[in-house]
């Protein structure tokens, strides 16, 4: 039985001005579904992230996350996603248990929750001897992962992930995958963009935008059928170079 589609997005355009950064998107993601959004920087996809995120409205255009319309439900939209930007969103100059119980408080969550989900989150990362250490001294690895257990801390059905794993080493970045499909299983749909290519084969299904359109949209593995490519690298270049001619 297919899966009702979490996130709706027809025919979106978002203008700046006579600049066009999201040019005419459609696309649907499923409930549960790990979701690529790549493309090269300028091609429009932080401006549509901050759209789903409840944070810009589009200039025309159907969208509508988790079920509520990105232009009359932003705050509803709002409680029901995680966001994790591609810049370190903790607070460096707090502890592991203070950002926990910060963020924690600005969903919503009372006292009793957050106690039993912090010891959950410290256990399954095993850094309970850190929860007094400041962020600031913590690896960028670690950094990375505790903000990503932190932005799905109160459950949302959706969580957008714009380049989590930027700078971050290739064992740092695995693990974090394994993070995102623990968060996958349980249910939460998750939505990242990623410069890295080989990521975008871990995705049940990739977008590729170029100057603002989706210029292709399918399974890792029936995009580099079609464009007869050994990789997403090739996928990418291919596009790239078919735009440029």
């Amino acid at each position: 039985m297919e899966k009702q589609p979490i996130i709706v997005v027809e025919n979106l355009v978002k203008k700046f001005g006579n600049f066009v950064a999201n040019d005419n998107l459609t696309f649907r993601v499923k409930k549960g579904e790990i979701f690529g959004f790549l493309g090269a920087n300028g091609a429009g996809k932080t401006t549509a992230i901050k759209i789903l995120c409840g944070l810009s409205s589009p200039t025309s255009g159907k969208v509508t996350v988790a079920g509520f319309d990105v232009y009359r439900e932003t705050n509803k939209i709002k409680q029901n996603i995680g966001y994790m930007s591609q810049k370190f969103s903790l607070y460096e100059n707090l502890t592991v248990k203070e950002n926990i119980r910060f963020y924690a408080g600005i969903y919503g969550l009372n006292k009793k929750v957050i106690d039993e989900r912090m010891e959950e989150l410290l256990s399954g990362l095993n850094i309970q001897e850190l929860k007094n250490t400041l962020i600031a001294s913590l690896p960028l690895g670690w950094k990375q992962k505790l903000a990503f257990s932190i932005a799905i801390f109160h459950k949302p059905k959706i969580v957008f992930l714009d380049e989590p794993t930027g700078g971050v080493d290739p064992i740092a970045r695995r693990q974090f995958w394994d993070m995102i499909y623990d968060a996958a299983r349980n249910g939460i749909t998750v939505f990242v963009t990623t410069h890295y290519m080989d990521e975008a084969e871990y995705c049940d299904r990739v977008s590729i935008m170029v100057d603002g359109r989706i210029e292709a949209l399918d399974t890792p593995a029936a995009l580099k059928k079609a464009f007869a490519a050994e990789n997403m690298d090739g996928v990418f270049l291919k596009l790239a170079r078919k735009k440029s001619n």
